[in-house]
């Protein structure tokens, strides 16, 4: 009977070890989210672009974890627990970060509980991303239940790190004052709000980073990233696909959290406008899209264009902003027109811009806009015939829209243009090759303004107008009826 005791209190006490081992595992599980957090490779690309720039967003879709990641940038730097995979920006010591959201409630339920913990549960403090073990204190805010206005947070260094949690609709004057090493702004701000978040963060050589679904659509903010990224500025993209279970995460390859099913539910409960943003992370602009068309039904994958393809491209001049080419093919069988391959840059001589195009097939013409013809005050040769002289293949005459019955030649309208692309793209006859960024870039940015259309980063959008509206000049390989029948001028080009 006593050697029946001994073994049940031997195996009681390793089943009560095993217990509390899983106990503390759990623990630190719980409240050491920062060494847990393991990122998937859109977010882990995030990460890295702060390495070099000083500004940096994240557009990306609803439940991708984007918040999660802006946590984790947060907590690494308040914390210095930096883990090895992480190759972004390293703060050297203790720093001051600026946490906000677009109210005080949503800044305590999102951000505040991302960082610390579930808001209001004292059980709860350390349970987000800043471990539990580098809580030092917090303030309450006042007048706001449960709300943190601020937090201590231990360093690795052995210093003190301060998190302050800000609202936008607090007002500019709060968003000025002191300087800061870091600000995340979860949720576009507004523009006031994002310069003084900016200039807060100059004189330490700090960083500014947001995440956020563009549900504001284009914005100042958002077009300055999307349209005119600037040297120090980053932006990353995330999208349902990048979450979902098809994907591995980046240290312990995890399955992503998103699954079909759950796609699914969650976009049938969206309007049709906005599904694309909220699974893209896109910025629409809702009913001024100039082609309000779902991007699946316009990309296709890309593939050799066969040889009784007719193709041409066009052309759209520029300086400051972009000399841009569209090359295009169409089906002659099914009439789709396939946009597979573009050239756009700024700032670069004719000669440049010819020596791109020539690396193309040479016998495809290039429709090109009237002002080609134009002549500077001391009569210099206006471009298209600078363009002939560097040897491209340029259609006699300058662009226009096709003739209608009974006239010579068609005007120049940018309307009958648009119609016409907008007409193929509901009728799946207009595809562009999804390698084709830059022009997809374009599309998804092409607006109205109080039904005007905005001349804003839209070159290759122009250049495939002028070669689409010039398809009665396509022709297939081998029966280009342009060359030999040009003058090309002796302007003293090589």
């Amino acid at each position: 009977m006593a050697l029946a005791a001994v073994d049940y209190d031997s195996e009681h006490q390793v089943l009560s070890r095993k217990v509390e081992l899983i106990k503390q595992i759990r623990e630190r599980e719980l409240y050491n989210q920062l060494d847990e957090y393991d990122p998937y490779p859109f977010q882990n690309r995030f990460l890295e672009t702060t390495r070099d720039c000083s500004q940096t967003v994240l557009c990306a879709g609803n439940r991708t974890g984007k918040t999660k990641v802006g946590a984790f940038l947060a907590a690494a730097a308040l914390t210095g627990r930096y883990p090895d995979w992480y190759q972004g920006r390293r703060f050297n010591g203790p720093v001051v970060v600026w946490a906000g959201g677009v109210s005080t409630e949503s800044a305590r339920d999102i951000v505040q509980a991302e960082l610390l913990g579930t808001p209001g549960d004292p059980a709860a403090l350390g349970t987000g991303m800043i471990p539990k073990d580098c809580i030092i204190d917090t303030q309450r805010k006042p007048g706001i239940p449960n709300a943190v206005a601020m937090a201590m947070v231990r360093h690795e260094s052995g210093g003190t790190s301060y998190v302050y949690f800000k609202a936008y609709n607090m007002g500019n004057e709060v968003w000025m004052g002191r300087s800061c090493d870091m600000i995340w702004l979860d949720e576009e701000p507004p523009r006031e709000i994002y310069t003084q978040a900016v200039t807060r963060t100059l004189d330490r050589r700090g960083m500014v980073y947001m995440t956020y679904t563009p549900e504001a659509g284009m914005t100042e903010t958002t077009a300055g990233f999307f349209n005119d990224l600037r040297p120090g500025q980053a932006l990353s993209h995330g999208s349902w696909d990048d979450a979902s279970e098809d994907v591995e995460t980046v240290v312990h390859k995890r399955k992503g959290h998103l699954t079909e099913t759950a796609m699914t539910q969650i976009l049938a409960a969206y309007p049709p406008h906005e599904r694309e943003m909220r699974k893209f992370g896109r910025p629409t602009i809702g009913s001024g899209l100039v082609f309000p068309v779902p991007e699946e039904k316009i990309v296709c994958e890309p593939f050799v264009i066969p040889e009784n393809y007719e193709r041409i491209a066009g052309m759209d001049f520029g300086w400051d902003h972009p000399t841009a080419v569209c090359w295009i093919a169409r089906d002659p069988e099914e009439d789709v027109v396939y946009v597979y391959d573009t050239y756009r840059q700024s700032k670069q001589t004719p000669e440049v811009h010819a020596a791109a195009i020539k690396t193309r097939p040479s016998w495809i013409s290039l429709a090109w806009p009237h002002d080609g013809n134009r002549r500077d005050s001391m009569g210099n040769p206006g471009l298209a015939e600078q363009y002939r002289g560097h040897g491209c293949n340029l259609l006699p005459e300058h662009f226009t829209n096709p003739p209608a019955t009974g006239e010579k030649k068609g005007g120049n309208s940018i309307e009958v243009g648009i119609m016409e692309m907008l007409e193929r793209m509901q009728s799946d006859r207009f595809k562009i090759f999804l390698t084709q960024s830059d022009i997809l870039e374009e599309l998804r940015m092409y607006h109205r303004k109080e039904g005007k259309i905005q001349p804003l980063a839209d070159d290759l959008m122009s250049a495939c107008r002028y070669a689409v509206q010039s398809l009665r000049f396509a022709m297939p390989e081998g029966e280009s009826q342009w060359k030999g029948d040009i003058k090309y001028p002796d302007l003293g080009i090589v």
